[in-house]
């Protein structure tokens, strides 16, 4: 039943999910009806009646029940690793469902959000800053996000730089060459934005961004001397130090953000009441202890359970600060 791929795939989602003769399926949700009178932020085709900020169900005809549940986490850096990395998780996704599970690694944030809206994914991990598209654009629904035990999440903004920089305190970054990751980057561009005037530096204005398109290449980008400086996401650089992919020992921390929320879990917001039950078993019965996922998610053991509503609050936030509207085009 189970299936990833075992390399790293360049076509794209929509050709890969062609593949698997899944793309006729559900190809546009239905449109949300005409009488919908509480929206806020989503898109037109859908409806938040009960206030929750998220999608309400569509009725039963609209609703969809896949012989096929298409899996995607974020996109990252290798993503022929994390499909190895996920494997795990999703034999025990196909065991609790009953339903056969691909994982598709993809290429771009706008690439995973497209693909949910259109109805060809339908569990997806989605970044911390780019949840609120997917929420408002695609109709996903966050239930979940990795925690440990005593039910602790989150992660940093961290601000590095090399250790022989002259670089102290974020101050010190006037007139430098500043790695972001993406504009809808939450750690790597909306929460230093938001967060570091009151450090007393403004980006773009007192030191030039270069988007490096992600923290695993602004924190290499940094070691390497292509920037002097770059915020990236606590989680990521801890992973990317595990794998030997860089020295710790070459860079230091000069600002850390309280924590946010990490990556969330969704799912689709027009799948069956009964598959989106037997989906939430799967994440709250899995125990990531001793397993690929436990050994590279270090410090989280299980899935958690969340709202949007209330644990997406400091994120809203953050990127109202920024003025973001949740829009096709301002998802890179």
């Amino acid at each position: 039943m189970f299936s990833i791929p075992k390399k790293t795939d360049s076509l794209k989602l929509t050709t890969l999910l062609a593949a698997i003769g899944m793309v006729g399926m559900a190809s546009t949700p239905a449109a949300a009806a005409d009488d919908c009178i509480a929206r806020g932020d989503l898109d037109p085709m859908y409806c938040d009646m009960d206030g929750d900020l998220v999608a309400d169900a569509p009725p039963a005809d609209q609703q969809v029940d896949p012989d096929t549940l298409v899996f995607a986490y974020t996109p990252v850096e290798d993503p022929a690793v994390y499909a190895d990395i996920w494997d795990p998780f999703l034999q025990h996704l196909e065991e609790v469902t009953g339903k056969d599970v691909h994982f598709f690694a993809v290429q771009s944030n706008s690439a995973e959000v497209e693909a949910m809206r259109s109805g060809r994914l339908h569990v997806a991990g989605f970044s911390t800053g780019p949840t609120p598209f997917a929420v408002n654009l695609a109709g996903a629904v966050p239930f979940a996000l990795m925690g440990a035990d005593d039910g602790r999440f989150g992660y940093t903004l961290q601000l590095y730089t090399r250790v022989d920089s002259g670089i102290n305190t974020p101050a010190d970054l006037k007139g430098k060459r500043v790695a972001h990751t993406s504009p809808t980057s939450n750690s790597g561009n909306l929460a230093p934005r938001a967060l570091l005037p009151g450090q007393g530096i403004v980006p773009e204005q007192d030191y030039e961004v270069v988007y490096s398109g992600s923290h695993d290449q602004s924190i290499l980008g940094v070691v390497a001397g292509d920037y002097d400086a770059a915020p990236v996401a606590s989680e990521v650089v801890e992973r990317m130090a595990q794998r030997d992919l860089y020295d710790p020992n070459e860079v230091k921390i000069i600002y850390e953000s309280k924590p946010f929320p990490t990556t969330s879990f969704n799912y689709a917001y027009n799948l069956k009441p009964e598959l989106v039950e037997k989906i939430k078993e799967a994440f709250f019965t899995f125990d990531m202890k001793g397993t690929a996922l436990g050994e590279e998610f270090k410090g989280v053991s299980k899935f958690l359970p969340i709202t949007y509503q209330e644990d997406w609050a400091v994120i809203r936030e953050i990127q109202a600060a920024n003025g973001v509207k949740y829009t096709p085009d301002n998802l890179k």
